[in-house]
């Protein structure tokens, strides 16, 4: 199980981003995580300058976007679809792709609910519960 601290997900990242664009042999992983930094040009620059991004802060009181925590919910999500757990996510994702005609943009969605999930899990210390995000996704 890939289950990385917060600063070995940043490097991971980071890693995954350089190699990219060095031309370099990447694991499935770092392929898949590279093909979804690809679709967000807004982080390129950043993840190629770790030494100013590594220990960067991201406030969601303050209206930030963590660009780490939005590439490994999507990587989540991936991992989600391609093994079908929980069971119902591929027909949530095919629901909301063809209605947002967009799997990317499907992802987003799913991420919305993915966050209140772990939300509720880290609120209510319990551990995280796939009726609650699954839930989430049927009311959107």
């Amino acid at each position: 199980m890939f289950n990385p601290t917060r600063d070995e997900a940043r490097q991971f990242l980071f890693d995954t981003w350089r190699k990219r664009r060095e031309g370099t042999l990447l694991t499935p992983l770092e392929d898949l995580a590279a093909q979804l930094i690809e679709k967000h040009p807004e982080y390129h620059g950043m993840l190629g300058d770790p030494e100013c991004y590594q220990d960067k802060d991201y406030a969601p009181e303050h209206g930030a976007t963590n660009p780490f925590l939005h590439l490994m919910m999507h990587l989540s999500i991936e991992e989600q679809l391609s093994i079908g757990q929980p069971h119902g996510i591929r027909a949530h994702f095919e629901r909301l792709g063809a209605r947002y005609n967009s799997e990317h943009d499907a992802q987003h969605r799913m991420m919305e609910c993915l966050g209140e999930m772990i939300w509720q899990a880290q609120s209510n210390r319990t551990a995280p519960d796939a009726a609650v995000y699954l839930s989430c996704m049927e009311k959107i």
